[in-house]
């Protein structure tokens, strides 16, 4: 068999290696049943939906003729490590390395961070914008996880807190 979308098919074959391993990895937990649902449910029917939908858009990238074939273009590099950086920077950022010494920057910190190192990745980078985007997001997550959810993790960095 041909295939005609180059973009919908290794797309598809991802959702359903990734959807395969989430139900695969929920077969370790006790799944339960839809009355009693167990902590491996969620992830078992989440894999499997995933895979399904991966099949479908594999199947679609089988059958369905596009223009141009659905060519896969360059891999973006730039934005690609600008986004895995960002997600890593947070997780430094917040937590710390006690490894090397770097103490917890605290959520606050660990946002704006985030925020501004991911907001690199696109075609234009304004830090006004950015930084207002990070200020709402600091002050939702503050208000979502600290006053709501009353999570205990720091706010500031142990300069600040003490």
């Amino acid at each position: 068999m041909n295939i005609k979308s180059q973009k919908d098919f290794f797309s598809g074959l991802l959702f359903i290696v990734v959807g395969g391993g989430f139900a695969y990895g929920a077969t370790q937990y006790s799944v339960g049943t839809a009355a009693r649902m167990g902590p491996g449910y969620f992830p078992m029917m989440l894999g499997i939906l995933l895979a399904l939908l991966g099949a479908i858009i594999l199947f679609k990238a089988l059958v369905v003729e596009t223009p141009d074939g659905g060519k896969i273009g360059k891999w973006a590099w730039r934005p690609l490590t600008l986004i895995i950086g960002a997600n890593l920077l947070f997780g430094v950022l917040l937590g710390g390395l006690p490894s090397i010494g770097l103490p917890s920057m605290g959520l606050i910190v660990a946002i704006y961070g985030l925020t501004i190192v991911a907001s690199m990745a696109g075609q234009s980078f304004r830090l006004a914008p950015t930084v207002i985007l990070a200020t709402v997001l600091a002050v939702l997550s503050y208000l979502a996880f600290v006053v709501l959810l009353k999570l205990q993790f720091q706010v500031w960095p142990t300069f600040i807190t003490g």
